[in-house]
């Protein structure tokens, strides 16, 4: 398998490789070169800009929520037809789960053999960036640190001192010099970026990104950089695409500017256990459509908290449904509009009803990064003593609840409600502040459609 390849990353999160992977994305899908979007990582935000800027789905690449392997076939499945593959990495190079960097880009670039760019914010500082870049060089040789980006130059002698250093020292090309740009491309909030549902400027904001991609970043030689990717032989571990099963069940999907975080993946194995997915809208719907089954993903409902509330005969719908032994799936965001109210900024909203508790918003987050559970209550997705490695980050909590619960999972490393459970239990409802990826949870895609299938053949 042959297909040129780059890697973006950086000395730590916020040094610009975002903006640069999207840049190079969306200049060379202009160029007409057929673009394989990647994002290493727990990331829905970035992992939506970069499907939007390449005009193909972004698939996430992690090591600690899947193995090595699951990681490398769907890399190689989905940029097999592609002309290049941008990833773009996460955090630091080298910040992993430990002080030894486990599950690091820089792991991840290694298992690829992935060229890797390296991003560098430079603000305040000259030939220290030269030192920076020279220690993520020496740390570990392995890495194919190929070249570097500086970003937030000061001036042009500013640029010109940052690169005569870098190139003179590492030895390395400086393809790319980005200045200081005083407008916000792409704003951010609590949980990152502004997701693209919610930019408003979608087409302007991908332009611009192209447009300082092209003016600032020698694209023809970041081009050169990831045609001398080695060709990656598969070996023992071979690609299969198997189709899809026949349609067993219709499995509903909150889909709008409230509901948004998903991976692909998860979809699409769903889809490949004979579900038929369909999209609501629990904000413009106004009611639950027939489905046999309900997977709410992350996302905000507390910043659409009013419109969410307002939909009375939706949520009434859908509380009927869940009483009526509806299979519902929840994650992080859908999680919350389960419950009873959000407290948001000093008002509360009523939102489902379906689960005794009342949730609010913090200024801090709750739960931030990887998660391992085991499950130890019955529930309707997972197996007593099946362990679970999954990821999350919020600011809402538990505040309060009007009843005795039922947790599915203890907490070993995380946060979930209350540092100790996650999974909240309720007649055919499994609410988890933890997202799972698919590629990882091998078991997820299939019992919830079986659920969805039964649900299906049950009188009503």
């Amino acid at each position: 398998m042959d297909v040129p390849r780059i890697l973006v990353a950086g000395v730590r999160g916020g040094s610009g490789k975002t903006l640069i992977s999207l840049g190079i994305a969306a200049a060379w899908r202009k160029q007409g070169r057929r673009v394989a979007p990647f994002k290493k990582g727990p990331d829905y935000i970035d992992a939506a800009w970069l499907s939007m800027a390449a005009g193909q789905p972004c698939r996430n690449l992690d090591l600690f929520l899947m193995s090595p392997d699951a990681a490398f076939r769907s890399f190689v499945g989905k940029s097999a037809k592609a002309d290049v593959a941008v990833i773009e990495g996460n955090r630091g190079l080298y910040d992993g789960l430990d002080a030894q960097g486990s599950y690091s880009t820089a792991e991840l670039a290694k298992m690829l053999q992935s060229p890797v760019v390296l991003a560098v914010d430079c603000t305040k500082v000259t030939r220290t960036v030269a030192a920076i870049v020279f220690g993520c060089q020496q740390l570990d040789p392995q890495v194919p640190l190929v070249g570097v980006v500086l970003n937030q130059a000061a001036s042009p002698r500013h640029a010109a001192v940052l690169r005569e250093a870098v190139e003179d020292t590492c030895g390395l090309p400086v393809v790319g010099v980005i200045p200081r740009i005083r407008e916000h491309l792409f704003p951010e909030r609590h949980l990152g970026l502004v997701p693209p549902e919610e930019h408003g400027q979608l087409s302007a904001a991908i332009e611009q990104a192209a447009a300082v991609a092209e003016e600032h970043i020698d694209l023809k030689a970041v081009w050169e950089l990831a045609r001398k990717a080695p060709a990656l032989e598969l070996g023992a571990r071979p690609v299969v695409d198997a189709g899809t099963k026949p349609e067993v069940a219709r499995i509903g999907v909150f889909r709008d500017a409230a509901f948004q975080f998903y991976y692909r993946e998860n979809l699409e194995a769903l889809a490949f256990q004979g579900a038929r997915l369909i999209e609501i809208s629990p904000i413009h719907d106004s009611e639950l459509p027939q489905v046999d089954a309900l997977y709410i993903g992350g996302g905000f409902p507390e910043t659409l908290a009013p419109g969410l509330a307002e939909n009375k005969p939706f949520l009434k719908s859908l509380r009927s449904s869940i009483e009526d032994g509806l299979p519902v799936y929840a994650e992080c965001g859908g999680t919350v509009y389960l419950g009873e109210k959000l407290e948001y900024e000093g008002k509360e909203y009523s939102m489902v009803g379906a689960l005794p508790v009342v949730f609010a918003f913090r200024r801090k987050p709750q739960g931030h990064g990887y998660t391992m559970l085991e499950t130890v209550e019955e529930n309707p997705f997972y197996k007593v003593g099946e362990a679970l490695r999954g990821h999350e980050f919020h600011y809402t909590y538990m505040e309060s609840s009007s009843k005795e619960l039922t947790f599915a999972f203890r907490v070993g490393r995380g946060h979930g409600f209350d540092g100790d459970r996650d999974g909240l239990v309720h007649r055919n409802v499994l609410a988890c502040y933890t997202h799972i990826h698919a590629l990882g949870t091998d078991s997820w895609a299939p019992s919830l459609v079986r659920a969805a299938a039964r649900y299906a053949e049950t009188p009503r």
